[in-house]
Order: C-alpha cells, then sequence, then structure tokens
C-alpha cells in the first residue's frame, strides 16, 4: 500500500484524505473488494513485459477525478495513466462499486431501518417521520431527488431528469412513491394529537403538493404554535440539505461541467459517489 500515498505537489496525501474524511482502512477494503470484482485493476505485464500500474494507482485516480473533479489528463503525472486510460479507468471503477456495494448502500428501508429511523424522529418530535425530500439542482444539468435521514444517509435517489425541471416535475418521473400507491409500502401506526396515522411521511419544502406524505413548512405562520412548528421542521428538513452540502464538499465531481460525459456515466458517477457517501457515513457510526 506505500505506493498510494507517494507524495506529490499537485495531489498530497494528507490533502487528498482530508477532502473527503475517508479511513485508510475503509480504502483497503473497497481496494480489495474491486481488484476481486473486477480484473482489470489487477497488476498486469504491459507490452514491453514490465510490471504496469497497480491497483492502489488506478483507484487513486479515480478517488481523484471523483473528489476533485479534476480532467482525465491533469494527474497524468502523479498516476501515470493517459487521458484515455484514466476514463476507462473511472467508468470501471463506478460500475465495480455499483456491482459490489450497490444492494447494500442504496437498498430500500427494511424493518429494522426503518424502526430505527422512527425512533429518532419521534424524540426529535416528528413521530412518523421517514426522512427529508429535496432536490439538488446546483449548475449541474441533471436534478438529483434525495431523501435523507438524520445522519444524512442517502435513502433514495433519483438522478437522471433534466435541470430545466422544478422538484414537482421531478417528482411525477421519480419512483419515491411507487410503494404507496401501489400498496407495499410498510405498515406502522403512530399518533399525533390524539390521531392515529398508519402511513410515513417526508419533510419537504413548500413547492410540494399537499399530500398526507409530505410535511410542508408555513409559509405565513400566523400563531406561536405555528411558528414553533416551522421552527422545528426547518430545523429537522436541514438533513437533506446537509447531505447535499457534504456530498459536493466530498466529490467535487458531482458540481462540475458535465458536458464531456454521456447520461449513463454522468448516472452512474452519480451513484458511486452516493454509495461511496454512504460508506462513510456508516464508517463514521460504527
Amino acid at each position: 500500500m506505500k505506493d498510494y500515498f507517494i507524495e506529490h505537489p499537485r495531489f498530497p496525501a494528507h490533502d487528498f484524505w482530508r477532502r473527503f474524511r475517508m479511513r485508510r482502512e475503509l480504502f483497503e477494503s473497497i481496494l480489495n473488494a474491486v481488484v476481486n470484482h473486477d480484473h482489470y485493476f489487477a497488476r498486469r505485464l504491459d507490452v514491453a513485459g514490465q510490471q504496469g500500474i497497480s491497483p492502489c494507482q488506478k483507484l487513486t485516480f479515480a478517488f481523484c477525478m471523483l473528489a476533485n473533479g479534476c480532467s482525465a489528463d491533469s494527474t497524468n503525472e502523479y498516476c501515470r495513466l493517459a487521458e484515455s486510460t484514466a476514463i476507462e479507468n473511472l467508468k470501471h471503477f463506478c460500475k465495480a462499486i455499483e456491482g459490489i456495494y450497490r444492494a447494500t448502500y442504496l437498498r430500500n428501508l427494511n424493518r429494522e431501518d426503518l424502526k430505527r429511523l422512527l425512533r429518532k424522529a419521534d424524540k426529535r418530535g416528528f413521530p412518523g417521520m421517514i426522512g427529508s425530500l429535496d432536490c439538488y439542482h446546483d449548475k449541474s444539468t441533471i436534478v438529483l431527488e434525495a431523501v435523507v435521514s438524520y445522519d444524512t444517509w442517502i435513502w433514495h435517489a433519483f438522478f437522471g431528469t433534466p435541470g430545466s425541471n422544478n422538484d414537482i416535475n421531478v417528482l411525477w418521473s421519480s419512483p419515491l412513491l411507487n410503494n404507496v400507491v401501489n400498496g407495499w409500502a410498510s405498515e406502522f401506526q403512530y399518533k399525533v394529537n390524539g390521531n392515529r396515522y398508519e402511513l410515513g411521511y417526508y419533510l419537504t419544502d413548500g413547492i410540494y403538493p399537499s399530500w398526507s406524505t409530505f410535511v410542508k413548512s408555513f409559509s405565513h405562520p400566523d400563531s406561536a404554535k405555528k411558528k414553533l412548528f416551522l421552527q422545528r421542521q426547518e430545523s429537522c428538513k436541514k438533513d437533506v440539505e446537509r447531505a447535499f452540502g457534504i456530498l459536493q464538499a466530498r466529490w467535487a465531481i458531482v458540481r462540475r461541467p458535465t458536458r464531456f460525459w454521456q447520461s449513463e456515466d454522468l448516472h452512474s458517477i452519480m451513484m458511486t459517489c452516493i454509495i461511496l457517501h454512504n460508506m462513510i457515513v456508516e464508517d463514521e457510526y460504527i
């Protein structure tokens, strides 16, 4: 592993780790899993019969592109990958991450997950609340819709709607409420003000429809009770905003120009960044 930590003026190792706060043990775990999953990352002999670049170098470059949002040829001197090879390397890395970890780190809520989130929501004063829902637009050409819990874990990610759409248009295309519409949603009971409810809800902005599964803030609170609710709702609603901020800070590629990439590549890159984000969240809580 020592060649992974080679210092370079443009990409010093200490700065690289600080960018997205991943422990070395987690990186090594990802390295082993990716190498075992895709033979592309194994070390091979080149056309001259010499040892090619190591798996560490390949993963380092993939992480550099994701974390720094840099171009394919900007770290050629550091990792010794040609531009075309660097692009191929990143695509293989994203497919490997999705293939290995998608079922775990982009899973739907299971019963244990739901119980944990509901216990935390009840302590925060929102019994029955599943998470915070919002869309990330920024300057990107494609919108990300996400549901985030208190620990910034992203439970739902819908990416692919053109950036000219607003949050409501994205919701119409999203599979978020398919289970509710089809009657497959998890059943649980809770009480609010003496009334019994059986479906969970999401905290949203005022732009979303007035559905029972959305709890929005008051646009013009006219009483102390409504003002208190507005304060608490907006406080919990910031979970999704924090997640978007962390995602941009750790993986600069999601906020950079995207005209170079094909739509399927953009989707794979975004899902990879979300999976890695959730892995780091889990690693921090263990």
